[in-house]
């Protein structure tokens, strides 16, 4: 049978005999979401033709052809004027067959000495580090709201908290700056998976490598990778990468969760903390006075979401034999739709805490409750020279002597504390009081108001925040 009155016309369907079946089609094509790699396809296609030329393996003249038509081809979808075609699968054939299409047989050569398999992870890579970038920048967004509720905020108190019972008083910027130190965690780790995401998959071919003369190297320093893959057969099975970043973002939501959380606990009048911008809430459809905090809650519901991508990746990877499988093509669609999640919450979180303001009398009149500053009696006992354990179990029977009376350390006289140790002096008092209390915090990443001074100072030059 001719080449050309093959019933299938697929790009690869010289072996075939008949028309792919529509029903496989639709089935299997990817070209609905995988069409948003078409700028890194075109980019590695771009450095994949000036080696192939360098190389040899096509002439200068196919060479300009190609890059020309990459270049109106991009420029077509710039615009929305190219269409896509479902019958092609993925991104990777749509392009080319326009390509070939547009320029002849030229177009027929770029796929030499490459395969889809290794293409896709080199596509994938390249838009993986792309928004690496853009995640540290909206990252370092959210540290920078942070920032700034900490230092217009700095000096006011709140009641910090361990199983969600009222522990001991802290800063409220104290508490504020520890989800700078979570997100900058989360950028330390997105940018050890940059690291791993920047290492060029092309020339791995098909899982094997390739005879012919190419010169990866050179693919990979004009696309601004660090390195090469070592191992073809790694190389077109692997998946790292993506499961990797689908970790970071799924902590990043974790704790974008936790914080919302607190917000969603911090708006009810049970707690009534803070003040959400009225353009951050939403009412209720039947109850007039309902203010909602829809946006942090909708950020904690979206967790599962991305918590959930992940999962479903592993699971697809953790039976595949090397090298590649079609199962692979389920990657990019979690990847895409958390990167999306993630990006999307951390946006609107920024914005949102730059339109909260928090309740600074409610927060101080809320550490008046709760025995708080029991810790720092028996440290001021410690200091007295009693071990802390006979410490902690004086304190505690001061805290139950206070719980039978209805009153706190503060109502105490000097004569009620001696009842329980001698030990105690008057200057106790200083210490029982919530400004004493966090001020004493002067332990390196402490809660006392110059080691928050210390860190918020630090933060601000990290970020590039300027008063």
């Amino acid at each position: 049978m001719a080449e050309s009155s093959r019933p299938s016309d697929k790009m690869w369907g010289g072996r075939f005999a008949e028309a792919t079946a529509a029903s496989v089609e639709t089935f299997s094509a990817s070209i609905q979401y995988d069409a948003r790699l078409y700028r890194h396809d075109i980019m590695g296609s771009k450095a994949h033709a000036r080696m192939l030329a360098r190389q040899g393996l096509i002439t200068e003249e196919e060479r300009d052809a190609i890059l020309q038509g990459l270049d109106e081809i991009e420029a077509e979808i710039d615009r929305g004027e190219f269409v896509f075609k479902p019958e092609l699968e993925d991104v990777h054939m749509n392009i080319e067959k326009a390509l070939t299409d547009r320029i002849g047989p030229a177009g027929a050569k770029l796929h030499t000495a490459r395969s889809r398999n290794d293409q896709v992870n080199l596509d994938f890579r390249l838009y993986l580090r792309d928004e690496a970038d853009a995640l540290d920048g909206l990252l370092a967004g959210a540290q920078r709201a942070f920032a700034r509720l900490a230092r217009k905020y700095l000096g006011a108190v709140m009641p910090g908290y361990t199983h969600l019972q009222r522990a001991q008083p802290v800063l409220l910027s104290h508490h504020l700056l520890a989800y700078v130190e979570m997100f900058q965690r989360d950028r330390d780790r997105l940018a050890g998976c940059r690291q791993r995401i920047d290492i060029m998959p092309l020339g791995a071919a098909a899982m094997a490598g390739t005879g012919l003369p190419i010169d990866r190297q050179a693919v990979a320093e004009e696309l601004g990778f660090a390195a090469i893959t070592a191992n073809s057969m790694d190389t077109t099975g692997d998946r790292d990468f993506a499961l990797e970043m689908l970790f970071c973002l799924s902590l990043i939501q974790v704790h974008l969760s936790r914080l919302s959380e607190e917000l969603v606990l911090w708006s009810t009048k049970e707690f009534d903390f803070v003040r959400i911008g009225d353009r951050y809430c939403t009412g209720s459809s039947i109850m007039p006075q309902k203010k909602n905090p829809d946006i942090p809650e909708l950020i904690r519901g979206k967790t599962g979401r991305v918590a959930g991508a992940l999962m479903a990746l592993l699971m697809t990877v953790k039976g595949l034999p090397l090298t590649y499988n079609r199962d692979l093509q389920e990657d990019k669609e979690q990847v895409f739709d958390a990167l999306d999640t993630v990006k999307a919450s951390l946006a609107i979180t920024a914005e949102l805490l730059d339109h909260t303001e928090f309740k600074t009398e409610r927060l101080r009149v809320a550490t008046a409750g709760g025995f708080m500053t029991a810790t720092d009696l028996a440290d001021y006992l410690v200091r007295r020279n009693m071990p802390f354990r006979q410490a902690h179990g004086v304190v505690g029977r001061i805290v139950a002597f206070c719980q039978e009376r209805d009153c706190e350390l503060v109502d105490l006289t000097l004569a009620d504390l001696q009842q329980f140790s001698e030990l105690i002096g008057a200057d106790v008092f200083a210490v029982l009081s919530v400004d004493g209390s966090v001020n004493s915090r002067l332990s390196a990443g402490g809660t006392g108001r110059a080691r928050v001074e210390e860190a918020l100072t630090h933060v601000e030059r990290l970020l590039g925040i300027t008063s």
